[in-house]
């Protein structure tokens, strides 16, 4: 697959993602936590087994082979981020959780030298903090000292879990030998299913009733559940854990632009983050292909 693409299916993951955070905002009020994760997977897996098949024709039974790796993808991924998600907006602004699942990226590329022995170069870092910084920008708008500012609650804390949860489920991404991207995205959130199925009969599902509620939680189990997970798996398989984090800043940016498109004024400062977040990671891919056309240039000379 050529690298553009990969490219590309990582900004659209995080453009789906994006919207996650401004349609999720209706459904949150609406409806419990796990009740937003199950029926947004409910959604999903009518759409993930049917393009699976269409496009990996994959080998069910060696996809099923590797049930535990899919059974804690489908704990950390499916389940686990998408809960402490909803219950952390319950409790926290959209600036504070925004601000602190920025921190993902480093932490994706941490445990990525820690488990997956990844190699990073100054590039690598330096696209990283670029963007970090062009997200910092955006939440605070300019006003960096406000990151020191914030009175951090329960809600804080519980999105210290949403990233943990989303890079454990992306590093087991990457450990997943032989298995298709799409299939594998399928089987997860089968497994997920099963496993809330029991909290469901507990609980009931209260399913939303007003129109932006309902056009939330299709969006939700649409774009950002099948369209967002499979671009992301795809883009995990070609490039790694720790390269393709970085562009997990891009969520803060699209969701000022979707935010902007709604009717949502934007500062200037928080348009110049956004150039910056851009910047970082064009600038950290480019020398990347610079150098591995000097190696192959190298060899063949």
């Amino acid at each position: 697959m050529k690298k553009y693409w990969v490219i590309l299916f990582l900004v659209i993951a995080n453009l789906f993602w994006g919207g996650h955070y401004v349609f999720g905002k209706y459904v949150v009020a609406e409806m419990d936590p796990l009740q937003i994760t199950f029926t947004r997977w409910i959604i999903a897996v009518v759409l993930l087994f049917p393009i699976a098949q269409l496009i990996e024709r994959p080998d069910w039974r060696k996809v099923w082979k590797q049930w535990r790796y899919l059974l804690l993808m489908a704990a950390f991924g499916i389940i686990g981020y998408n809960f402490f998600l909803y219950t952390a907006l319950k409790y926290t602004s959209s600036l504070e959780a925004a601000m602190i699942n920025s921190l993902n990226p480093a932490l994706i590329v941490l445990f990525s030298v820690i488990f997956l022995k990844e190699k990073l170069n100054l590039v690598n870092v330096a696209g990283l903090f670029i963007s970090l910084l062009g997200v910092l920008l955006i939440l605070t708008k300019g006003n960096l000292q406000q990151i020191f500012n914030i009175d951090y609650n329960q809600g804080d804390l519980i999105m210290l879990f949403v990233i943990l949860n989303w890079t454990l489920y992306s590093i087991l991404g990457r450990k997943m030998k032989g298995i298709p991207p799409i299939s594998a995205t399928a089987a997860s959130v089968l497994l997920g299913i099963l496993l809330l199925i029991p909290f469901m009969l507990f609980y009931g599902i209260h399913l939303p009733h007003s129109k932006p509620a309902v056009i939330g939680i299709l969006y939700i189990g649409i774009l950002p559940s099948v369209g967002s997970f499979v671009f992301w798996n795809i883009a995990i398989s070609k490039m790694g854990a720790s390269r393709a984090g970085i562009y997990l800043n891009l969520i803060t940016v699209f969701t000022a632009i979707i935010s902007a498109f709604l009717g949502q004024s934007i500062p200037f400062i928080q348009v110049v983050g956004g150039l910056l977040v851009f910047l970082g990671v064009y600038l950290s891919n480019k020398r990347r292909e610079s150098r591995e056309l000097k190696v192959k240039a190298e060899a063949l000379g």
